[in-house]
């Protein structure tokens, strides 16, 4: 497993989603807050809709924007908090390709494409 991950989300059908074929995973969508979190951290990015790097990991790193603090578990997902924006958002299972169990915290930090 990566210490940090990227996935590429862009928007499809009017909705945050994102292709990761090295874990089987086509248009995975972004909801329950998740995607209002995500509008929240591509405001100044041009184009994000076209889509955008996302990195996360269980650990800081250098730069990271948002950390996500583990609240509980519903629906085979988890819902994370948000001091930054102070608000929850569901991650679905698809966190679980990435991460063994939940993680307590995620890091996370969202770039224009190079």
């Amino acid at each position: 497993m990566n210490t940090i991950n990227l996935i590429v989300p862009y928007r499809y059908e009017g909705m945050w989603v994102f292709d990761d074929p090295q874990v089987g995973l086509n248009k995975e969508p972004f909801v329950s807050g998740a995607d209002t979190m995500i509008d929240m951290m591509v405001a100044k990015i041009p184009k994000a809709e076209e889509g955008f790097r996302l990195l996360f990991s269980p650990l800081p790193f250098p730069g990271y924007q948002v950390k996500l603090e583990w609240r509980r578990e519903e629906y085979d997902g988890n819902w994370y908090y948000s001091p930054e924006f102070k608000m929850e958002g569901w991650l679905c299972g698809a966190l679980y390709k990435y991460f063994d169990q939940a993680p307590k915290e995620i890091y996370v930090k969202a770039e224009p494409k190079s």
